[in-house]
């Protein structure tokens, strides 16, 4: 039985068998854990916004983008590692596997210890940058601070978590994220009270910590798979090159949604607290939906990449219909119980009428922008998959950068009035709203096209 069950819940071959079956077999665990990362986020949030108050819970949110800013590194390191694991299990190349392993550990303990550093020193300096309130730039820095004191335990989840999906696990990572999750929650609580919000950050470094070993120890335990000793452990020079090169991109991409978030949070942050803390329970909502979206994007660059490594172009054509469907089906009903329960969620992190009602506002305006969203990520997590990360990367600056943040201080401008005399917040949520609507043409466009295909060996190319 025992045999069975880890056979079940370790490593998948995505090259055989049903291609629905194989995808909701790595999806499911996915998006659990997914969810379960969400929550760190989330229960900070809550348990901040009701036992400290909206000031507190406005300092979360301003610290978030610019934390997210500076997690693009391992983002990047995770994509990549991620695509070359899903590739070479594919193909059953074990030499390579393992040395692209032994690669993301040394960049994975190389980028914790400098973005600790930097972000530690440079955290008074970032917040001062998007001009908070006063009384929400002390918490931010406090929590910003001791959250970058954590950032290698981040790292290592994040890195090697990767690593295992690109390897079709999607189960252990969920039970690690379960744990440091109910680890989060129970120290949230016991150090609020005393500690306020940097007990609130502390929390969370330390679930954080737990996850990322219990990855590594995952690892180490994979011998049948991947070989992890004196001869791997250590940069090889061509993967490590690879590796970055495939993730680089997806970093970049990262980067510029969290640099747009930090100038769209400027803008936030002239209208008021009440818009920031309001705009903090929308974003934590937003986390829970788009988790379907991001999972499935992850399961695409999965099943394309290890599929791609079997050379098995039919399973690509077929995997990729049956994601958009399930992808598609999860986004509608989100979009229902958004629009039926919205007060509710937003409820959750606030009980001031004036945040609830801007909350709400939210999120009507964003409910149907998931549905093109889910479209959206499952093409480009295909074109990751492929080796493809280029596009996906000028889709984002595309519609980030030249369309969201012009059109959201343009729009702020246009509803300057004596009750919002800089600007109207629905600014922030239907540029939002348009960019989303905006990736999703542009990706089918390269979709349809076969751009993605130019990184793909030419006999795939032909088959696909």
């Amino acid at each position: 039985m025992k045999g069975k069950l880890s056979s079940y819940f370790g490593t998948q071959d995505m090259t055989t068998g049903k291609p629905m079956t194989v995808l909701l077999h790595f999806s499911i665990p996915l998006l659990v854990g997914n969810l379960a990362q969400q929550l760190y986020n989330t229960v900070d949030s809550i348990i901040v916004g009701k036992y400290i108050g909206d000031t507190a819970l406005a300092a979360v949110g301003t610290a978030s983008p610019i934390f997210m800013l500076l997690l693009t590194l391992l983002m990047g390191i995770s994509t990549g590692a991620s695509i070359l694991s899903a590739q070479y299990f594919g193909a059953h190349d074990r030499e390579n596997l393992s040395r692209s392993v032994g690669s993301a550990i040394f960049l994975t303990a190389g980028s914790g210890i400098l973005m600790t550093a930097v972000g530690y020193y440079a955290s008074g300096w970032l917040i001062q940058m998007i001009h908070p309130p006063e009384a929400v730039a002390i918490g931010a820095t406090t929590y910003l601070q001791i959250i970058f004191l954590g950032y290698i335990g981040n790292a290592a989840y994040n890195i090697f978590a990767g690593v295992l999906r690109g390897m079709g696990d999607s189960f252990y990572p969920l039970v690690y994220l379960i744990a440091a999750c109910l680890l989060n929650i129970l120290l949230d609580l016991l150090l609020v009270r005393s500690m306020g919000i940097a007990g609130v950050a502390l929390a969370t470094i330390m679930a954080q910590a737990l996850s990322g070993t219990l990855c590594v120890l995952r690892l180490t335990r994979l011998k049948d798979t991947v070989d992890l000793n004196r001869n791997t452990l250590r940069p090889d020079k061509f993967l490590t090159l690879k590796l970055c090169r495939l993730g680089l991109p997806a970093g970049l991409t990262q980067a510029i949604f969290s640099l747009s978030a930090i100038i769209v949070q400027n803008l936030t942050n002239s209208m008021g607290e009440a818009v920031i803390a309001a705009n903090v329970a929308i974003m934590r909502v937003d986390g829970f939906c788009m988790l379907p979206n991001f999972t499935f994007g992850t399961a695409a660059t999965t099943y394309i990449g290890q599929n791609i490594g079997a050379r098995k172009a039919d399973r690509i054509r077929q995997g990729t219909k049956d994601l958009l469907l399930i992808a598609v089906i999860c986004a509608s009903v989100l979009v229902a119980c958004i629009l039926l329960f919205g007060r509710d969620l937003i409820g959750l992190f606030t009980e001031t009428e004036t945040v609830l009602e801007i909350g709400v506002m939210g999120l009507q305006w964003l409910a149907f922008g998931y549905l093109a969203f889910a479209v959206s990520q499952v093409l480009q997590g295909m074109m990751r998959g492929a080796g493809e990360t280029m596009l996906p990367m000028w889709v984002s600056i595309i519609t980030t950068v030249i369309l969201r943040m012009p059109l959201a201080y343009l729009i702020a401008g246009w509803t300057r009035s004596e009750a919002w005399p800089n600007g109207h917040p629905v600014a922030l949520f239907s540029t939002l709203l348009f960019s989303w609507v905006v990736g999703t043409l542009i990706s089918i466009v390269a979709y349809r096209k076969g751009w993605w295909r130019r990184k793909l060996p030419e006999d795939l190319q032909k088959a696909l």
